[in-house]
């Protein structure tokens, strides 16, 4: 009997399927995409209308030959590669790389197979309901391909002359780093503001609990941000307020109704993942991918959630009539919804036709997987579990007060609180926030109007205000997303792409972008703004949507960007001087020569410069406003030159002027000495060094003084006390943490070890 053969892109996802399907079905692993776009010259023929011209990856000709094997005999092939344009392209070419791209040729049969969730049922249904591969989802995969190919590569180029070696710029990841510079520059810009505000703590006259109010209007009058500027504006209204005498004003109560958020897509799920777990964007999609595929769930393999590429809010029906089910056996029936909750996605072009991101079964809650699960698929997958959850809860409602309080001269403070009069999703979920906003509200006690009020103080507090937070993940991919740049499935290799080209640094969770990633923007932005604008991006991006619905054809939209970006780069080229992008001029005398100093950009950040160079080759550490810059009067001890404080890729350090003549370097860091002796030369002492290499790197370890000299080293701290046993000129401190310290023989054979307090522990026998 002929068997039909199904190729998907990874082996957990083959394991899954071929359990649900059984005989006749083989099914086996592509891993991932087998051909693409050289990194080299001529990948597309732009003289033969963007004629592609992939090549079959070398890593993965194996597991063709594997593919052809199993060919043998199979008059049907399924593709079930992902149900998204990048998994549709890697369907395309499995066909054309199997030379089974025209149909029946071969005596195969070609179908194309699609599911959002790798469950049984939504396997079977696909498998009864074949289709083709899409030609559009295909051209609109090339097209993003190529564009990105014909700008990398001929935008790269221009930047190794003009800047430095090895750089790169991207169609998406040159803005993705326009957004990070520009923000780093407007905190740069930024200064800071003074204003003050006014809290009123008060009590009813009866002892109740004391609560707070903000000052709010003055005479009917409302308070600006500014309008109390500094301290003696503050003081005066403090004083005005020294006797007055407070009453309860207008009080309103309302009962106020929250909405929990839509079920997740990539892009929302990403940030969440960031804010609540710690995740980086790749880890994030890397462990839901795993969720997908599928896990072993007692005995049966299983995928736990639903695609993870999609920017639709929809769920399946199926699937709103179980969340009511576990809402209801889970919380109550008051929990519940009396019909399900439908959201609208934000992102224009969203593919409706997809889902939400969602547990394929909401039965298996988080506890009952827990055991199969590692910890960081369980965050996730619980995650993702209470989101869908929540989207289907009832209101949360909140008994919400506002209260005034006037004074007799004419001062009014306001006060606003609430109490929760029924949780309803947040008993689950609620959403995290990007960054801390200061929450004003306070339980109020019961107040009428009339009630008079005890002040039992009016205090001032003066404020600044403060520059605009450097962007997390979660709010870059959200930055992304709002300024329709990018796909879902491509924010996590963006935000990698800048990270590992150095050109941004991730300090406490956000990103500094480093001076290579400015110096690159301010080209690109000089020079090619039209090309890294938000708007333009976003355009091309509406392009590929318009490509993958059939409305445009992507040779023609290609020529189009291509004509105007490649006559730019000819110019460019021509125009653009490197001094005019790595140099530039300070009003600094260089201290040895005399001559200018110049701002140049090196290997590891920008530096000052002698323009004298190289006849003098003066540098100094180009340091921000709150960082001094070491001096030093210390003289080279090999040539008798001045030592200098330079920069390296750990840091600052000293170096002889006369390089490279003469080589001699120091360290900066205080050097910690244990006082002793060297046991191999007996003229050095044993002080304190780094590990700079390899899984030690860092640890600390102690070598003689005298290096390269004599190259003696030991891993323990030497401590200045002779081996009671064998005489040894010092013994070393063993720490272990959590427990005390001992003193030991470093001599081989001996094993004295004793108590850092004196007392004998051992005495090696």
């Amino acid at each position: 009997m002929a068997k039909s053969l199904v190729i998907v892109e990874s082996p957990a996802k083959a394991k899954t399927i071929e359990k649900y399907l059984g005989a006749p079905y083989k099914v086996v692993a592509s891993y991932g995409h087998v051909r693409a776009l050289p990194s080299k010259d001529g990948s597309v023929d732009v003289e033969h209308d963007f004629t592609p011209v992939y090549e079959v990856l070398e890593e993965k000709k194996k597991y063709i030959d594997r593919i052809k094997a199993e060919m043998k005999g199979v008059d049907k092939v399924y593709l079930a590669t992902d149900l998204d344009r990048e998994g549709e392209a890697i369907a395309w070419h499995l066909a054309t790389v199997l030379g089974i791209d025209n149909g029946d040729k071969k005596g195969i049969a070609v179908h194309r197979v699609v599911f959002s969730e790798v469950t049984k049922d939504a396997i079977q249904e696909a498998f009864a309901n074949p289709r083709t591969i899409s030609k559009n989802l295909v051209d609109a995969q090339q097209a993003r391909v190529i564009l990105d190919y014909l700008v990398g590569f001929n935008l790269s180029p221009l930047l190794w002359k003009k800047i430095r070696y090895r750089l790169s710029a991207g169609r998406v990841q040159s803005v993705a780093l326009r957004i990070i510079c520009e923000r780093e520059r407007e905190i740069g810009a930024f200064t800071a503001r003074e204003f003050w505000t006014i809290e009123g703590i008060f009590t009813k006259q009866d002892g109740y609990e004391p609560f707070s109010a903000t000052l709010t209007a003055r005479e009917g009058k409302k308070y600006g941000k500014f309008d109390i500027a500094d301290e003696a504006t503050a003081l005066a209204v403090i004083d005005a307020l020294d006797r007055a005498a407070f009453t309860v004003g207008e009080v309103r109560r309302k009962d106020v109704r929250r909405t929990p958020p839509p079920p997740f897509i990539t892009s929302t799920l990403q940030q969440e993942a960031s804010r609540k777990l710690g995740f980086f964007a790749k880890k994030t999609m890397d462990v839901a991918q795993k969720l997908y595929e599928g896990k072993e769930i007692g005995d049966t393999m299983v995928g736990l959630i639903t695609y993870m590429r999609t920017d639709s809010v929809q769920v399946a029906a199926s699937a709103l009539a179980e969340a009511r089910q576990v809402i209801v056996g889970l919380f109550g029936e008051s929990y519940a919804l009396a019909k399900p909750r439908f959201y609208r996605s934000k992102s224009k072009g969203a593919q409706e036709a997809h889902e939400a991101i969602r547990p394929t079964s909401l039965a298996r809650t988080p506890e009952s997987v827990k055991k199969y699960l590692t910890k960081d698929e369980l965050r996730l997958y619980e995650l993702i579990w209470k989101r869908t959850v929540a989207s289907q809860m009832a209101e949360q409602i909140l008994d919400s007060v506002s209260v005034d309080i006037t004074s007799d001269n004419g001062y009014t403070f306001r006060a606003t609180g609430y109490t929760i009069k029924f949780p309803g999703f947040s008993k689950v979920y609620l959403e995290g926030t990007d960054d801390e906003v200061e929450d004003r509200e306070t339980k109020l006690p019961a107040l009428a109007s009339g009630d008079p009020l005890d002040p039992i103080g009016i205090v001032p507090e003066q404020h600044f205000t403060i520059p605009p937070p450097r962007y997390s993940e979660a709010t870059l991919i959200k930055a992304l997303e709002e300024y329709g740049i990018g796909r879902p499935s491509t924010y996590a290799g963006i935000i990698n792409t800048l990270k590992t080209r150095q050109y941004v640094t991730v300090k406490e969770r956000r990103f500094y972008p480093e001076d290579i990633g400015m110096v690159v923007n301010d080209l690109l932005v000089a020079h090619f703004n039209q090309y890294v604008d938000y708007g333009f991006t976003a355009h091309m991006e509406e392009d590929l949507d318009n490509i993958a619905a059939g409305l445009v054809q992507w040779r023609p939209m290609i020529k189009s960007f291509w004509e105007p970006f490649n006559d730019l780069i000819i110019r460019k080229d021509k125009e653009i001087k490197k001094s005019d992008i790595t140099t530039q001029p300070t009003d600094k005398t260089c201290p040895l020569c005399g001559k200018q100093v110049v701002i140049k950009l090196g290997r590891y950040g920008r530096f000052y410069a002698c323009s004298g160079y190289p006849e003098c080759r003066y540098v100094a550490p180009l340091l921000t406003d709150d960082q001094e810059i070491p001096t030093t009067e210390e003289i080279c001890e090999k040539c008798g030159k001045p030592m200098q404080v330079k920069r390296g890729k750990y840091g600052p350090f000293l170096g002889c002027t006369g390089y490279p003549d003469c080589k001699n370097i120091k360290s900066l860091k205080k050097t910690v000495d244990s006082g002793v002796t060297c046991p191999e030369c007996a003229a050095g002492t044993l002080i304190e060094r780094r590990s700079s290499k390899g899984r030690t790197k860092g640890r600390a370890f102690y070598g003689c003084s005298r290096y390269p000299d004599c190259k003696y080293i030991i891993s323990n701290k030497p401590f200045p006390k002779p081996c009671p046993k064998c005489g040894s000129p010092f013994m070393t401190v063993k720490e272990k943490k959590g427990e005390e310290h001992m003193l030991v023989c470093p001599a081989e054979g001996c094993g004295y070890s004793e108590r850092t307090d004196g007392k004998k522990e051992s005495d090696g026998s």
